[in-house]
């Protein structure tokens, strides 16, 4: 499917206002607001480019690849246990007698119908995650791409990520995908690595209650003379 980006580009006109003064005679003539210039610039940017080559891009791509990272060590060694039992079927196969020969068959076949079954399931995983990572991504692009060919007279922005789009020749002075680059870290720069979390303030202990003084005991009365 092509991707062709088109942004609209928002013309602001200003009118300018004459003011009536009061001891004139005759009334001053409004000034006429002036023609709003209608954008004509052309553009060209690798989107897929412009977005994995931003910090936030690279940081995502990273974390893809370190999710993948452990069944891949998986699906490697099953491929090689497969082909371990591959070479062997192929030196030992004419000494083998016919049950153990089907029994090895057997093992290869399940080995390769599991690993081809769990490849495909975490391709669909990872797929999913790339166009998830991709849509997000796109999104801020998208309004960086669009404030950019508003303020800068733009008005077209051609994807020419997809080889199939109808551009035959571009000049490199019209690609904006370094400028887009740069100005998508500025407005969503990447948070630092490893940012620890504030701490939380501790609670106030609970202030003890005063301790009641003693009771002093009642002084003994002096007893009475006989």
């Amino acid at each position: 499917m092509k991707k062709i980006f088109v942004f609209p580009v928002l013309a602001l006109g200003m009118a300018a206002m004459a003011q009536a003064q009061a001891t004139a005679a005759p009334a001053a003539a409004a000034a006429a607001p002036a023609p709003a210039v209608a954008p004509t610039k052309i553009a060209i940017i690798q989107i897929q480019q412009a977005i994995l080559s931003t910090e936030e891009g690279k940081a995502a791509a990273a974390a893809l690849q370190a999710k993948i990272a452990p069944k891949k060590a998986v699906f490697e060694k099953s491929q090689a246990e497969i082909q371990s039992l591959q070479d062997q079927m192929k030196k030992s196969s004419a000494t083998m007698s016919d049950d153990a020969r089907l029994k090895l068959q057997r093992d290869i076949d399940a080995k390769a119908t599991k690993l081809k079954r769990d490849s495909e399931d975490a391709q669909a995983e990872l797929d999913q995650d790339e166009n998830k990572m991709m849509q997000e991504l796109g999104n801020k692009i998208t309004s960086v791409i669009g404030q950019y060919a508003s303020q800068n007279g733009y008005a077209v922005v051609l994807d020419v990520s997809n080889p199939q789009t109808p551009v035959f020749w571009a000049a490199s002075s019209i690609d904006i995908t370094d400028d887009i680059r740069k100005l998508y870290d500025q407005a969503y720069p990447p948070k630092p690595a490893g940012a620890a979390a504030p701490k939380p303030v501790p609670s106030a202990k609970p202030t003890p209650p005063p301790v009641p003084p003693a009771k002093t005991p009642p002084a003994t009365p002096p007893a009475k003379k006989q």
